[in-house]
């Protein structure tokens, strides 16, 4: 039995402040903490727990023998100091349901666990402490191409059947995303997570990182190396539910602590998980400082929340009647909007730097919206309307395009109600969607070209960028997570030019400003042909600050070659060919306009200058003044 401590690890203002949710920082309280109290050296416990009978700890620094934990009235949380444990030693909590149950928990606040079964939490180092200042803001102005990874599946160096290590990916990951020229790294979720095949997305520890990648420290050396290398880091982040794991969050304390008792409030039918409490501001307080903790103690850059729209609505894939209507027998889910207002107005205050993009895929108004507003305060939204209408697009055989033109162009219409990202992630990969490469139309040419124009078009069209792993490889398989991406076809040379494409694309795109410094900007957009449905043709200006930024965008979307097609442009002089999908080096027939050409006095598409242009078959070019 451990001694009383004259000073308990939790004060009256942090207990205070637990149980009203409005602790900044939990994380700083809850869990385990190598502190001296009394004068001795050793590790303080914490964990919520109200309504539960007993709370014991276990650990390899008592012999696995249960020690009492002490209940500290009004917040629920029980709490022990253990002098003599430190550093590296391993632990759980054995409670005492209300319901009489006893059940072994790992610690929600964990900030390293071992995989199943053994499930246990370990001692970490001290937690650094909150910056001083948040740095700015980010800029809508500034690049964004993403580079999607499933860090278990990207590459394999110790072999097929080895994961890889966050040091091995610090090596090999960095360098080549940065070789790309992608300006940010997006990971699948990273948070412990106990079956492999959900990819992250059923995590029970959303403190610490998975275990099957090394160590925490292991995962701070990434980052920095990612930092190092010119690259921010995006964290996929699952505020939306959790598996119903006995030894993870679920019945916690024998009661629906973190979860909803009622299943048609607290049960995913999809996922067959559980979905947070929003309303109970200890779970909204767990869950908001978890946002803040991975900005805080390891450098993350941004979260990417998953699922936003199954947390905006009590009738997200529910049949009627079983599913709980909100105090005004509305289908819009109060609590979550407030937990992700939240999360936002506290980002915005401690880490201003950091970005906020959601998955959601319905017309819930005002995602990008300031909170101040009426918003919801995220930074970015996933485009999926432009992502399911032109993969539909060039899944048609160009035969009968015409009659799907409006695929292409509708986008235009909305384009200005949020921030977007135009996301190629690994949702259209999965499931037996196959691949990005078997998704298009026609014979392996012409699907490599459909592909190389998908890209450019995707680049040139406004809203930020993200392509999954494999997407830069022309893969011709659907993803697999259980191995490697098939890094042997850059042997061939069709393969390799569509990487080679994607590195440019990434080069332009940063170096034209007329493609990323007015991309919430309606009048950086115009279209020069946008009728010419029977040939498949289209054509856009995109406008930067200056003139010289200008960006011509015209894509022929079917495999006869265009000549002498009239293009308006803006200016006149010399206009150079700075892309062309089709050019040799990336795997084409090296149709063109031989790099460049002269605007001519002819009015045109609004502009008082053109030109005749040769479109190469399926292809997209991209011009410049000089």
């Amino acid at each position: 039995m451990t001694p009383p401590l004259s000073v308990r690890w939790i004060g009256d203002t942090d207990a205070w402040l637990l149980a009203e949710g409005k602790h900044l920082r939990p994380w700083q309280k809850l869990g385990a903490h190598p502190v001296t109290l009394d004068g001795r050296d050793g590790v303080a416990f914490a964990v919520w727990a109200p309504n539960a009978r007993q709370v014991l700890l276990l650990g390899d620094f008592n012999g696995w023998q249960a020690q009492p934990l002490a209940l500290l009235p009004g917040c629920g949380v029980w709490e022990v100091f253990v002098p003599g444990a430190a550093v590296g030693h391993w632990y759980k909590f054995a409670v005492e349901g209300a319901d009489g149950v006893w059940r072994h928990k790992t610690d929600p606040c964990a900030r390293e666990t071992e995989l199943p079964p053994g499930n246990a939490a370990r001692v970490c180092e001290p937690l650094r402490p909150p910056p001083a200042t948040g740095a700015p803001a980010p800029t809508d102005r500034a690049p964004m191409a993403i580079y999607e990874v499933h860090v278990g599946s990207w590459r394999r160096p110790g072999g097929p059947h080895t994961l890889p290590t966050w040091d091995d990916l610090a090596r090999e990951l960095v360098p080549y995303a940065a070789g790309l020229g992608f300006t940010h790294l997006e990971l699948l979720p990273v948070s412990e997570h106990p079956f492999y095949g959900s990819w992250g997305y059923q995590p029970t520890g959303l403190y610490a990182p998975t275990a099957r990648y090394g160590r925490p420290d292991g995962f701070r050396r990434f980052v920095d190396a990612a930092h190092a290398a010119g690259l921010k880091i995006i964290l996929d982040w699952v505020p939306a539910h959790f598996p119903a794991d006995e030894h993870a969050l679920a019945r916690f304390d024998g009661t629906a602590l973190y979860e909803h008792a009622d299943p048609r409030e607290g049960f995913h039918r999809d996922w067959n998980t559980l979905i947070y409490n929003w309303g109970r501001h200890e779970v909204r307080n767990y869950l908001v400082g978890n946002a803040l903790f991975w900005i805080e103690q390891y450098g993350i850059d941004g979260l990417r929340v998953d699922a936003v729209a199954s947390m905006l609505y009590r009738d997200y894939s529910r049949p009627a009647g079983e599913w709980v209507p909100n105090k005004d027998g509305g289908r819009e889910n109060y609590e979550a909007i407030a937990f992700l207002r939240e999360v936002h107005e506290v980002l915005q205050r401690e880490a201003p730097q950091a970005v906020t993009i959601a998955e959601e895929s319905t017309a819930f108004p005002r995602v990008t919206g300031a909170v101040a507003d009426g918003g919801l305060g995220f930074d970015h939204k996933w485009n999926m309307g432009w992502m399911h209408d032109t993969l539909a697009y060039f899944a048609e055989d160009p035969v009968h395009r015409r009659w799907h033109h409006q695929r292409m162009t509708f986008s235009m219409m909305y384009a200005w109600s949020e921030d977007y990202v135009l996301p190629l992630s690994h949702d259209e990969v999965v499931h037996g969607k196959g691949s990005l490469l078997g998704k298009m139309a026609g014979d392996p040419w012409q699907q490599r070209a459909n592909l190389r124009a998908l890209y450019a078009w995707m680049y040139a069209h406004p809203g930020k960028k993200l392509l999954f792993m494999g997407a830069e490889l022309a893969q011709p398989t659907e993803w697999n997570h259980d191995a490697e991406l098939p890094w042997h076809l850059l042997g061939d040379p069709a393969h390799a030019g569509v990487q080679a494409l994607v590195r440019d694309l990434n080069r332009l795109y940063r170096e034209r400003p007329a493609l990323h410094a007015r991309d919430t900007d309606p009048h950086s957009f115009q279209w020069l042909v946008v009728d010419d449905a029977d040939q498949s043709v289209l054509a856009f200006m995109r406008w930067g600050h200056r003139r010289e930024d200008s960006t011509v965008v015209i894509a022929n979307l079917t495999p006869v070659v265009r000549e002498g097609y009239r293009i308006g442009l803006p200016h006149e002089g010399h206009w150079l060919e700075c892309l062309n999908t089709d050019s040799a080096h990336y795997g084409g027939g090296n149709v063109g306009n031989g790099g460049s050409l002269q605007a001519e006095p002819q009015a045109l598409h609004g502009q008082a200058w053109s030109a005749p242009l040769t479109l190469p078959p399926l292809g997209v070019i991209w011009l410049r003044p000089q």
